[in-house]
């Protein structure tokens, strides 16, 4: 073998597509093609490997093509993927939960399919995170709403958002909205929210509760603008300044703050979407010193391709600490995004870490 094949070959082992092609994964985002065929695959082929000095990337199939390949007959690089064609089903059974007033049964969407009710039941929750009722209960509760919004009435909104009466949705409204609808329909107005802005080691630090429990840890450099992200959450609730009962909760905050890997059971009044609220109570079963990636969580959830959701269910989080979406690290371990600095996130972590 000459020098420049041994090269090539060398060049195609340490990229790191050749591992997706070795795995057969499914989910790599590329096309290879092989010299000594001719043909171009994709990397979840089923074919025999070929050679690393024999195999070239391409980043489309139109690349691999305009370079005098054709697609392999095996895995069809040139038509929708499995992926893709399952996406699009979806999708398309999304569209028919949407276009209801009545969510459709699951042995309606599975005949819409032509799939049985387990595998249209599991490709659903797969794709979405959420099962079929989950999802039809989250459109219906966007758009009660934009009908608590746009109606002159609650009683206008209730037939606005598909129910045929008052009984059902004043069962769900609560669990929809975490408060009556008239008091969302009003911004809040009727809600009261006690806060109390301190200090900590980390910065700023506000405290935000309702009846229900805590709703809000905050955390920044500028106690104002906290102030003003919790006016933004609420703009037309009543909040109240800190009295001294109050106080108390403050000071447990703050020591999990201070002391992340003690924990602490706090009342909290936790207000997110269905999937959101199923990422959370994922990352409160991280032990402390523990971490989490992405992809194990989504896996956890039952989503497992679900992995940009689930950062922004993440990046949605409104309680620091006590929600630890800061035990949430990148595949290589490496530190991303946090609502609060990527520095805080770090300084929570070593406290763990220290006990």
């Amino acid at each position: 073998m000459s020098a420049s094949t041994l090269a090539r070959a060398a060049a195609v082992r340490g990229d790191p597509r050749w591992a997706a092609i070795r795995a057969r994964d499914a989910g790599a985002d590329f096309f290879y093609s092989v010299k000594t065929t001719g043909v171009y695959c994709r990397p979840s082929c089923a074919a025999r490997p070929a050679r690393p000095e024999n195999v070239a990337f391409h980043l489309t199939s139109a690349a691999a093509e305009a370079v005098g390949f054709r697609p392999c007959r095996r895995c069809k690089p040139d038509q929708p993927s499995l992926s893709e064609r399952r996406s699009a089903l979806v999708a398309e059974l999304c569209r028919l939960i949407d276009g209801r007033e009545n969510a459709p049964s699951l042995e309606e969407l599975a005949a819409h399919a032509r799939l049985s009710v387990f595998h249209t039941h599991r490709l659903f929750k797969a794709a979405t995170g959420l099962t079929p009722r989950a999802y039809a209960g989250a459109q219906r509760a966007k758009r009660v709403k934009a009908e608590l919004e746009r109606s002159g009435s609650v009683t206008e909104a209730i037939y606005g958002a598909g129910y045929s009466g008052s009984g059902r949705f004043y069962a769900e409204s609560n669990g929809m909205l975490g408060m009556t609808p008239s008091t969302w329909r009003a911004g809040g107005a009727d809600l009261q929210i006690r806060f109390a802005i301190g200090e900590c080691s980390l910065g700023s630090i506000l405290v935000a509760a309702t009846a229900r429990g805590v709703c809000a840890i905050l955390l920044g450099d500028n106690p104002q603008e906290l102030a003003h992200d919790l006016e933004r959450r609420f703009p037309r609730a009543r909040l109240i300044g800190a009295d001294a009962g109050f106080e108390e909760l403050v000071a447990k905050v703050v020591g999990l703050v201070e002391h992340p890997g003690l924990g602490t059971e706090l009342p909290l009044d936790v207000r997110g979407t269905a999937f959101q609220q199923r990422v959370w109570q994922a990352l409160r079963r991280i032990p402390a010193g523990a971490r989490a990636t992405y992809a194990e969580i989504a896996r956890a959830v039952g989503a497992p391709k679900a992995i940009r959701a689930v950062a922004q269910a993440c990046g949605a989080n409104a309680l620091a600490v006590a929600i630890p979406c800061h035990r949430v690290v990148r595949t290589d371990g490496k530190l991303s995004g946090y609502r609060w600095g990527v520095e805080r996130k770090r300084a929570l972590l070593d406290r763990e870490a220290a006990g």
